[in-house]
């Protein structure tokens, strides 16, 4: 559960306080200011980090609680 949480916040700081605070954070990041950075390829690129993360974690209580699927 705490995984679980931890990811959703971080989904949640990713879309809605980096969004809200999009004015404030001026800087560049590759170029480009991180608020359109963030809004066009960051949080799609810390999207599929949390995915593949979760899938990998789960996977491995899957196997650790004997719940796994066999492999051919």
């Amino acid at each position: 559960m705490r995984v679980t949480g931890m990811l959703l916040l971080i989904w949640f700081v990713v879309t809605f306080v980096v969004s809200y605070f999009a004015r404030e954070l001026s800087f560049r990041f590759f170029g480009w200011p991180f608020s359109f950075w963030m809004a066009a390829q960051g949080c799609m690129f810390i999207y599929v980090v949390i995915v593949a993360f979760y899938a990998w974690y789960m996977e491995g209580l899957d196997e650790r609680h004997g719940m796994s699927e066999p492999r051919d």
